[in-house]
């Protein structure tokens, strides 16, 4: 992440935008375990200088892929170079639609040619091993019912009335929806980082322009564990779903409230 520091110490306005842009594109790999390469940093820089489109920077990775694949490449590497690339142009974008379709069509933005569903609904049953819940699994929504329970979800949201509600109330009421959104968990991989894109235009589309990206570049993990603990009840063992850690998260990155962010502090056993 210190490689865009400077750009936002020199109070460039554009440069500073851009780089705040990248730093959270790349940050969201987190979410995956993903470090993106020194290339995709290089080319990065080159844009935020003015140097290079984003629509170069994503020739620039599609041509050196092709020239230099990695193959059985356990640590994922082009996945996260070029989808920090298409993170960070869709973040830069001012369009948006709140809806299941706009939903759908970011993940397919962000993982064209990297998985064979990108944008597609999952015809089957998942479960995840999850390091916060010693290994255990959120139970995501089924594969029958996916459709209907997400275009519920929007439907519900698409009603709700803002008007009159207090700072908190906003918060907690945005980390139900958020929550529940990722729950169904409507793609094979990559529901968090669609589902923080999603919720950082959404937010813009609120009208809070000030959103604190510099969360997602630093505490992305954060985010996803306390999605996690959002939607995980064992009452057998005393463990209740809680969305305090989604809230507090929610609360820095609207209105700078502050929160300190360590993982292992939601793990169950904490």
């Amino acid at each position: 992440m210190d490689n865009f520091e400077e750009y936002l110490r020199q109070g460039e306005p554009e440069k500073a935008e851009k780089a705040k842009l990248w730093k959270a594109a790349i940050g969201l790999q987190q979410v995956d375990g993903l470090t993106p390469s020194d290339y995709l940093i290089t080319t990065a820089r080159q844009n935020i200088e003015g140097k290079i489109t984003i629509a170069e920077v994503k020739y620039r990775l599609d041509d050196y892929y092709q020239q230099n694949p990695l193959k059985n490449d356990p640590s994922r590497t082009e996945e996260a170079d070029k989808v920090s690339a298409r993170i960070a142009e869709i973040l830069g974008e001012q369009a948006f639609t709140f809806s299941p379709v706009e939903y759908l069509t970011i993940h397919r933005r962000l993982f064209q040619d990297i998985y064979d569903y990108a944008g597609k609904i999952r015809d089957y049953n998942i479960t995840k091993r999850e390091w916060v819940l010693n290994g255990e699994t959120v139970l995501y929504a089924g594969a029958e019912g996916l459709k209907a329970t997400f275009e519920y979800d929007f439907e519900q949201e698409k009603k709700f009335s803002y008007k009159g509600l207090s700072q908190q109330e906003m918060i907690e009421h945005i980390a139900h929806f958020i929550s529940y959104l990722w729950q169904i968990h409507i793609f094979g991989e990559g529901n968090t980082r669609t589902t923080a894109i999603f919720l950082i235009k959404y937010l813009r589309k609120l009208g809070f322009k000030e959103v604190n990206n510099d969360l997602f570049a630093e505490h992305s993990l954060y985010f996803r564990n306390a999605l996690v603990r959002a939607n995980y009840e064992n009452i057998s063992k005393g463990i209740y779903a809680t969305q305090q850690y989604l809230v507090h998260f929610l609360s820095s990155l609207l209105f700078k409230e502050h929160h300190e962010f360590k993982n292992r502090k939601l793990h169950v056993d904490y």
